[in-house]
C-alpha cells in the first residue's frame, strides 16, 4: 500500500484532531512520539494500526472515529445482542468459570491465555501469535511481538496494563507471509482488526484469524502507569503483578510473595486525575465483545477466570484448553441496582474522601453485601458505561452518536429516570433515522 494520503482524513471533524496526544498518552515505545502520533485523532489508544501498512485505513476502521460494533457483530455472529446479559457482556455461545490446573508459573492468574496461544502453535493451527511481551529493563512496559514458537508465547505471560501498539506487527505478518494468525489483545485493537479483516484476507491471503480477547478498562501510557503505582503502593518497585479485583480492592503481588491491598474507596483520586487517557474513557467494550473467546476474571470468584466463547471457533478454542481446566458453576449475589442511583449522584458531583472509619465500613459493606460474581461484572460494566458516556458528553459531545454504540443505551435503560433526575437530560439521545433502524433490527433479533 502507498503512504497515507491526506484525503484519508478529509471526513474527520477538525475538533476531533488534536495538536498532540491527550493527557495520559505519552511515549509507549522507544520510537518518537511526534513521528508516531502526528495526524491521529485526539482519541487514540495507540493500537498500532497507524504504525502499519493499514494507516490509510484509520478513518474507516478506528473505533474512536466511528464505532462499528453493531455492524461487526452482525458480520461476525449473524445477529445483534439479545436483551439481558448480552447487552453488557456481548454476544456469547458459552460462559464458563474455570482455571488452569495447576496454574502456570509466572502467569498473571492461572495462565489460560498464554497456554492457549502456545497450544495453537504446538498443534500447527497457526503460524504465529501477536501478543505483548515485556520491554527489557521494565516490569510492565509492553513490547508487541510476533511469536513463532510456543516458548515465545509462554515467556510473554503476565499482564502489561499499558497502551500497546500490537497492530503495528501487521507489517511483519505481511513480510513473513503468515497465513494463519492468532491475535491476543484488547478491545480497541480487536475492533480495528475486525474492521480490517476483509482487507487482510484479500491482500495478505490470510486464511485463519483466531482472536483471543483480554477484557480491558482504564489502560494508561507506561509513564503514567509508573506514576499510578507510586501513588497506590508502599513499595512500587517490587510489584510483580497487580489487578483491580472482584472484592472491591486493588491487589498488588510483590517479589517476596506478599500481597498488598488497597480498597477502591481508599484510592487517592485527587492525585490520579488525568492519568487515564480520554480514549480509554471513551471506550464501551470492557468485555472485548468482538473476540472469538474472551478470558478475564471479573465475573468469577477470586482466583478463577471468566470465559466467554463467542463464536464457533471460540468454542473450539475452549475445548482445546478443557483437558487442563477445572470448572465451577457461575454464581451471582447482591443487587447492583440498589447502589446505581447513588453512583450517578457521585458521578455528577464527586464527593470528598470520607474519614478512615467510614471508608473501612464502606469497604466492608462492598465486600460482604455488595454485588458478587456475575452481578459484580454487571455492576462494574454498567458503572463504566455511565462514566464513559458522561466523559464523551462532557468532552466530545458532538461525536456521541458516532462513538457510542446503541446497545449502551439499551443496557442502561433501567436507570433512565435516575439519570434524567441527576443530570437534567434524557439518557438516550434523540434518535436519527439510522439509529432507529438499528434499534429496530436489534429488537427483531432479540
Amino acid at each position: 500500500m502507498s503512504e497515507q494520503p491526506a484525503a484519508a482524513f478529509q471526513d474527520l471533524d477538525p475538533e476531533l484532531l488534536g495538536d498532540g496526544p491527550s493527557k495520559g498518552l505519552r511515549e509507549t515505545t522507544l520510537l518518537s512520539r511526534d513521528a508516531r502520533l502526528a495526524g491521529r485523532p485526539k482519541l487514540c489508544s495507540d493500537c498500532g494500526l497507524c504504525d502499519s501498512f493499514l494507516k490509510p485505513e484509520m478513518a474507516r476502521t478506528c473505533v474512536f472515529v466511528r464505532n462499528q460494533t453493531e455492524a461487526l457483530e452482525q458480520r461476525l455472529f449473524g445477529r445483534h445482542r439479545h436483551d439481558g446479559d448480552e447487552l453488557r457482556f456481548g454476544v456469547y455461545r458459552d460462559m464458563q468459570i474455570a482455571r488452569m490446573k495447576p496454574p502456570v508459573p509466572g502467569a498473571q492468574w492461572s495462565g489460560m491465555v498464554t497456554t492457549l496461544g502456545a497450544r495453537l502453535l504446538e498443534r500447527d493451527e497457526v503460524e504465529a501469535v501477536i501478543t505483548a511481551a515485556t520491554m527489557p529493563g521494565t516490569r510492565f512496559a509492553p513490547r508487541p511481538i510476533l511469536a513463532r514458537t510456543p516458548d515465545e508465547v509462554r515467556a510473554s505471560a503476565g499482564n502489561k496494563p499499558a497502551l500497546s501498539p500490537n497492530l503495528a506487527l501487521l507489517d511483519e505478518v505481511r513480510a513473513s507471509g503468515v497465513k494463519r494468525l492468532a491475535f491476543i489483545g484488547t478491545s480497541c485493537q480487536v475492533h480495528m482488526l475486525r474492521a480490517a479483516q476483509p482487507q487482510l484476507e484479500a491482500e495478505l491471503g490470510l486464511k485463519r484469524l483466531d482472536v483471543i480477547g483480554i477484557p480491558c478498562s482504564d489502560n494508561v501510557a507506561y509513564p503514567d502507569l509508573v506514576y499510578f503505582l507510586d501513588q497506590v503502593s508502599k513499595s512500587p518497585q517490587t510489584i510483580v503483578h497487580y489487578e483491580f479485583m472482584q472484592d472491591f480492592s486493588l491487589k498488588m503481588r510483590h517479589e517476596d510473595g506478599h500481597i498488598e491491598q488497597l480498597n477502591f474507596i481508599d484510592f487517592p483520586m485527587d492525585k490520579l486525575d488525568g492519568v487515564f487517557p480520554s480514549a480509554c474513557l471513551s471506550c464501551f467494550d470492557y468485555p472485548n465483545s468482538l473476540a472469538d473467546i474472551t478470558i478475564g476474571y471479573m465475573g468469577a470468584p477470586l482466583s478463577w477466570q471468566w470465559v466467554l466463547a463467542r463464536t464457533e471457533r471460540g468454542e473450539a478454542l475452549l475445548e482445546m484448553l478443557r483437558p487442563d481446566l477445572e470448572f465451577q458453576p457461575a454464581s451471582s449475589a447482591g443487587d447492583r441496582r440498589r447502589g446505581m442511583p447513588r453512583y450517578l449522584q457521585m458521578l455528577a458531583k464527586p464527593p470528598g474522601k470520607p474519614p478512615k472509619p467510614i471508608r473501612m465500613l464502606i469497604a466492608w459493606l462492598q465486600r460482604n453485601r455488595g454485588p458478587r460474581g456475575l452481578e459484580f461484572a454487571r455492576a462494574i460494566i454498567e458503572m463504566k458505561l455511565f462514566r464513559n458516556l458522561q466523559h464523551v458528553r462532557e468532552r466530545f459531545g458532538r461525536f456521541e452518536q458516532r462513538i457510542v454504540p446503541a446497545h449502551v443505551y439499551r443496557a442502561l435503560a433501567p436507570y433512565a429516570d435516575d439519570y434524567a433526575e441527576t443530570f437534567g437530560r434524557p439518557l438516550a439521545p434523540r434518535p436519527t433515522a439510522a439509529t432507529e433502524r438499528r434499534s429496530g433490527e436489534a429488537r427483531a433479533d432479540a
